[in-house]
């Protein structure tokens, strides 16, 4: 079938068990990308047409996948049979078919949105037949990423088929009838928390300003080599306006907190600025679990909400009052579609445990949003579940938990 390339949104969390497997039969790997994995495993395959070849590799994936693969002739959108990751399908003016993780990467290239590739779907595109769907993989309920909602679309994206934005501004909405506070501003820590507080201000019929500006200019301070030039690098690239904080009652709004470090630091730079009181509001329940589905997030015994308490946190950070999204309250948002989403980062239940006491961390990175470890940036190893039981069936236990 001659050169094949390939685009990759997601995780596998059997990528060691397979690339050893291929190893010991004679594939040599130049990469340490789970992608990889999937490229030798269609090498090998001995499937016709191509397009079988990618449906034969991916039965033996396990985890979050939503790819595309390039050849001459062809074009091959798949995703995992949950849907962790997003992936949709639009048309260019020209007939071009085009893929793409978000509706917003159609608009930068006028394209028109069609649809989502679903869960379990095989999409081929070719000049001669157009496009042609198969689905071939067994998809039970979908376990859709909240987090694309919480964190990483854009907000001018419909992801699931759910706008982004609004999303987001209802989540704001929830925080502000829940965890209510007398106030005199709304503000946000940008870039992810602005719908947020822009719902959060219109609920509480508080005005909505910015008080903190985020510098686009300053590179990502999680790989400063020391602490304190991480430190550093927070004052750089967030700046609080005394004219909009000092002597006022400040509701800050965030998309979540990971580490905890950054946001006792933002409030440290508020109150600095001459700030009354900071109340931090965050717009997702607290993070107690490790994504394994393409999320870099740290691991469990660094997410400070898998060892605190609210009180402790706020405490930790330093605010006057600290509240997270209800993680029941968000479900009953999501009403008929709650079902559809997968919670693991809130819940610790998973709804394909991985099943390697190490995964390789590889994806989107979730931090404090400013400042990391170091090795999170050539994607190194998280510990997986300490409670696998490698021999039996996980799928119906989640499936029992209603989450």
């Amino acid at each position: 079938f001659g050169s094949v390339g390939v685009a990759h949104n997601g995780n596998l969390v059997n990528y060691r068990t397979l690339r050893a497997i291929l190893e010991d039969n004679g594939s040599i790997f130049n990469t340490s990308s789970d992608t990889e994995v999937v490229l030798h495993l269609i090498a090998i395959s001995k499937a016709r047409p191509f397009f079988l070849r990618i449906v034969d590799a991916c039965e033996k994936l396990e985890g979050a996948y939503s790819m595309v693969f390039v050849t001459e002739d062809k074009l091959v959108a798949v995703r995992d049979p949950y849907g962790f990751r997003p992936l949709v399908m639009g048309r260019r003016t020209n007939g071009a078919v085009v893929f793409a993780s978000e509706t917003c990467a159609l608009d930068l290239i006028e394209a028109t949105y069609e649809r989502e590739v679903n869960p379990g779907e095989v999409l081929v595109v070719d000049k001669k037949d157009g496009v042609q769907s198969l689905c071939l993989l067994p998809h039970p309920e979908p376990k859709q990423c909240i987090f694309e909602h919480i964190y990483f679309a854009l907000p001018n994206s419909v992801v699931f088929g759910r706008s982004v934005y609004e999303s987001r501004h209802v989540f704001g909405e929830i925080l502000a009838t829940e965890a209510p506070v007398d106030c005199d501003v709304v503000i946000a820590v940008p870039d992810s928390g602005v719908v947020a507080a822009l719902g959060y201000a219109a609920k509480a019929g508080v005005p909505f300003q910015q008080g903190l500006i985020r510098s686009h200019y300053v590179g990502r301070t999680f790989i400063e080599p020391s602490q304190k030039i991480r430190d550093f690098g927070v004052k750089l690239k967030l700046s609080p306006v005394r004219g909009v904080l000092e002597g006022k009652r400040v509701v800050v709004v965030d998309d979540s907190i990971v580490r905890g470090t950054t946001s006792s630091k933002i409030v440290r730079l508020i109150k600095e600025a001459g700030a009354k009181e900071v109340h931090m509001r965050i717009a997702s329940p607290p993070i107690i679990g490790s994504c394994y589905y393409g999320v870099d997030t740290p691991s469990a015994e660094e997410l400070i909400s898998n060892r605190m308490s609210v009180e402790e946190i706020r405490e930790f950070i330093g605010c006057d009052s600290l509240a997270f999204l209800p993680f029941n309250s968000l479900q009953k948002m999501l009403a008929s579609d709650s079902q559809k989403f997968c919670y693991a980062c809130f819940s610790g239940k998973y709804p394909v445990m991985p099943k390697e006491v190490k995964v390789k961390k590889v994806g989107d990175f979730l931090d404090d949003g400013l400042n990391g470890p170091m090795d999170s940036i050539d994607g190194g190893w998280v510990r997986g579940p300490t409670n696998i039981d490698v021999e039996k069936e996980i799928d119906p236990l989640y499936q029992q938990s209603k989450i």
